[in-house]
């Protein structure tokens, strides 16, 4: 595909969830499918008739095991952040149909206990998982994609208490 071509693409309609626990680490995932050390939050696409706070507690139980009634959903992004995947992974990702994905963040509370994290879901997206600071967040990501996490840490700064 030309680079012309990967301009005239849609974005991928998504949702992600910043998942922090009570000593305000968040949940982070060392990605199966990539040879690099691929760390995300969990995240994934919008089903149709899917609002997106469904999708995003859906992904969060499909990624992580973590179900509804352990988590308090404390804040989401006003609107969609966009994203470009480089332009060599666009023919390989969602069959070449999209150039990106506009993602809807929701920042959830974690109330349970580590070991009600199960990462070895029916489709497992991780290998490994881990608790975060925030402040190394942005600098674990895929580089592709961390001006979308910088947006969210910005959008979030007053539900996570940080200064500007």
């Amino acid at each position: 595909m030309t680079p012309d071509e990967i301009d005239k693409l849609p974005y991928r309609r998504c949702v992600g969830v910043m998942l922090m626990n009570g000593q305000g680490r968040v949940f982070v995932g060392q990605r199966r499918d990539r040879d690099t050390d691929a760390w995300q939050m969990p995240q994934g696409g919008v089903d149709p008739g899917e609002t997106p706070r469904a999708a995003a507690l859906r992904e969060l139980r499909e990624e992580t095991g973590v179900t509804e009634d352990l988590v308090e959903v404390l804040a989401n992004t006003e609107g969609w952040l966009p994203y470009d995947l480089p332009l060599a992974l666009v023919p390989n990702i969602w069959g070449g149909r999209f150039r990106g994905q506009e993602q809807k963040w929701f920042l959830m509370r974690f109330l349970g206990r580590d070991e009600q994290i199960n990462i070895a879901t029916e489709q497992p997206e991780f290998a490994a998982w881990r608790w975060q600071n925030i402040d190394d967040l942005v600098a674990q990501i895929v580089p592709f994609k961390r001006a979308v996490y910088q947006q969210v840490l910005e959008e979030f700064r007053d539900a996570l208490g940080r200064a500007p």
